[in-house]
C-alpha cells in the first residue's frame, strides 16, 4: 500500500517524535506505512506529489492562527503559506485528509470558517457527542454517540465552513469535527492522544496559555484520572477506510 503522510508543527524533538509514535500505534499502520515531515524544520522537498500517499494527517500544534501576524515567527508564517498550499491540492482532489486540533482551524480557514477565541477550552477530557450525521459516517460512526476525549486549545470555529457537515460537538465547544466534501476531515479534540501522553503536553506547554501554569500540577492530576479510549478508533477507521 501507498503510505500515509503525518504532518507536524511540534518544534520539541521529543514530542515530535512521541506524535509520530502516537499517530503509528493508533492508526493501526506499521512505521514504514506512516510517512513523517516536520514542517516546522523544513518545507516539503519540490518532488513532493500527493499521489504517492493514501491521505495525509496534521497533527496538533504550538501556532495559534488567531495570533496578530506581526508576533508570528517566520517559521510558522512558512507553515500557514505551504499548508495553505497543500490544502488548495488537497481541495481540488478530494484526498482523504484528517486534522486534529490545529488541523481543524487549518482546514477550516481554508475552507472559509470564521475562527476566533469565544470557544477556547482549558487542557481536559471534554464530553463529545456526534451528531446524526457523524453517526452515520463511515468513519466517525465507529465512535460511541458519547465519549469523552481530550481537548486544549486557545482558538476555535464560530462558524463552520460552506458546504461543511458538522460530525461531533460538546457544550463548550459546538465545533468538535467535522467533514468537508467525502474525505476531508478534522477534529477539534485530540484522538491521538493517550492519557500518558495527554500528562507529558500538560507539563511540556505549562506556559503556553493553555491554563495557568500554577495548576499544572492539578490539571495533568486530572487528565491522569481520565478514559479516552474510545476517541482512539476514529484514527485506525480513517486509516482502514482509505489505505490503497
Amino acid at each position: 500500500m501507498r503510505p500515509f503522510l503525518l504532518l507536524t508543527t511540534r518544534v520539541e524533538d521529543e514530542t515530535a517524535a512521541n506524535e509520530y509514535e502516537l499517530f503509528v500505534e493508533l492508526t493501526g499502520l506499521l512505521p514504514s506505512q506512516l510517512a513523517h515531515h516536520r514542517l516546522d524544520v523544513a518545507p516539503l522537498p519540490p518532488t513532493f506529489d500527493l499521489a504517492d500517499y493514501s491521505g495525509v494527517f496534521l497533527a496538533g500544534s504550538p501556532f495559534t492562527s488567531t495570533d496578530p501576524v506581526e508576533s508570528k515567527p517566520a517559521v510558522q508564517l512558512r507553515v500557514e503559506r505551504e499548508l495553505d498550499e497543500l490544502l488548495g491540492l488537497v481541495a481540488a482532489h478530494d484526498i482523504p485528509f484528517f486534522g486534529a486540533c490545529y488541523g481543524i482551524g487549518t482546514l477550516g480557514r481554508h475552507a472559509g470558517a470564521v475562527i476566533d477565541r469565544t470557544y477556547g477550552e482549558r487542557s481536559s477530557a471534554a464530553a463529545i457527542r456526534l451528531t446524526d450525521e457523524g453517526a452515520a459516517d463511515p468513519v466517525f460512526g465507529v465512535l460511541p454517540t458519547e465519549f469523552d476525549a481530550f481537548v486544549g486549545h486557545k482558538e476555535a470555529i464560530a462558524v463552520l465552513p460552506p458546504d461543511a457537515v458538522l460530525l461531533a460537538t460538546g457544550d463548550a465547544c459546538p465545533v468538535q469535527a467535522f467533514r468537508i466534501g467525502a474525505n476531508r476531515y478534522a477534529t477539534q479534540f485530540h484522538p491521538e492522544l493517550t492519557v500518558e501522553a495527554m500528562v507529558e503536553r500538560v507539563l511540556t506547554y505549562s506556559t503556553h496559555g493553555y491554563f495557568d501554569p500554577a495548576e499544572t500540577a492539578a490539571v495533568a492530576e486530572r487528565v491522569a484520572a481520565a478514559d479516552v479510549a474510545a476517541s482512539h478508533r476514529v484514527l485506525r477507521a480513517f486509516a482502514e477506510r482509505y489505505a490503497r
